[in-house]
């Protein structure tokens, strides 16, 4: 829970402890308005009455429940507080109205004013355990929540940075296929990798990206790809422009891309490669399809992590909120990905 938090938390509690007092020793008088006012009357029924269960109260709330009554020590917490109910207020209360208020004549006898007393104090003390006890289960929960966020965020992160040497693992091997037949694609490989990397290094630390951005970064991903295929495979990119500002947690589809030409690019037959990505009902829909070549198992480019990463992702970025499925069918894979965008002010 962060500082600030805290610290409005206080004063709302705070506000709320004095406006309650405030109007439980104003009811009285506010009540008897237009009617014959007895001060001594209201100070001996209402207000002397409210202060020992004030104190009563708040001396519960702030010393015996968190030293006696938390700490698993009850026993010694009901001795103390019927202690101060018994031998101090209800003594002190009964002297009070003996002495100043009742006259000795008209008093009633001690034993009924010691059972409506015991009665009637013991409330602020259930009350107050009931409140802090409730205080803490919030405090609980509030601490538990920031432990999953926590965690959450941690496991994003180490995520994220699983994806990264993935990616770069995939790229490095890109160029190195290139550096002996085409040195001359190898340097633009280089250059476009190093545009990729700057974009995925210091653009996408934050929780969300605009849909554009990504786009952007998904097209030259694809075009350094592109390089590295023969005549024999032929990409289709069709990627409906974005007419309202989208947001989108970093790098989700880049998973699928790799995958597309990992298993969609054969050395000796034909094969299509067809991305597709458009808006539909508050949903990015973002599609692939191609050959699906397997690979021998001796071929460990991209180290079969990148679509095990995008479904971890996938749940804790959009839970109920994403929808992934792909199948093989005639030896072509299909993948469909649909997530719930959040709009941004333009």
């Amino acid at each position: 829970m962060n500082l600030k938090s805290n610290n409005n938390r206080k004063l709302i509690l705070i506000a709320t402890h004095v406006l309650v007092w405030l109007v439980l020793f104003s009811l009285p008088y506010i009540l008897s308005a237009g009617t014959e006012f007895n001060l001594q009357r209201t100070l001996k029924h209402s207000t002397i009455p409210l202060v020992y269960y004030a104190i009563i109260f708040y001396t519960n709330y702030f010393i015996l429940l968190e030293r006696f009554w938390f700490s698993s020590d009850k026993k010694l917490y009901f001795f103390i507080s019927n202690m101060l109910i018994i031998g101090f207020f209800i003594i002190i209360n009964y002297n009070i109205k003996q002495h100043f208020f009742v006259a000795r004549h008209a008093a009633p006898p001690f034993r009924l004013f010691l059972y409506v007393d015991i009665i009637s104090m013991i409330i602020p003390v259930l009350f107050s355990i009931g409140l802090k006890t409730y205080e803490r289960w919030i405090e609980s929960e509030a601490i538990n929540r920031q432990a999953t966020n926590e965690k959450l965020i941690s496991e994003l992160q180490h995520l994220k940075y699983q994806l990264q040497p993935h990616f770069f693992f995939n790229s490095l091997n890109n160029i190195y296929s290139l550096i002996d037949r085409y040195p001359e694609k190898a340097k633009e490989v280089v250059h476009s990798l190093g545009k990729l990397m700057r974009y995925l290094l210091y653009e996408t630390n934050v929780e969300t990206v605009s849909l554009s951005k990504e786009i952007d970064f998904m097209k030259r991903y694809i075009e350094l790809m592109q390089l590295r295929t023969s005549e024999n495979t032929s990409i289709h990119i069709d990627f409906q422009p974005i007419e309202e500002p989208v947001e989108v947690a970093p790098l989700l589809f880049i998973s699928l891309i790799e995958n597309a030409f990992k298993h969609g690019v054969s050395a000796t037959q034909k094969s299509d490669i067809n991305f597709n990505m458009y808006i539909h009902k508050e949903q990015i829909i973002f599609t692939t399809k191609n050959l699906y070549i397997p690979k021998d198992t001796s071929d460990k480019s991209g180290s079969g992590i990148g679509l095990d990463n995008l479904e971890k992702r996938l749940k804790l970025l959009y839970p109920n909120a994403h929808e992934f499925r792909n199948e093989i069918k005639d030896g072509i894979y299909h993948s469909i990905l649909a997530i719930q965008f959040k709009k941004t002010l333009a």
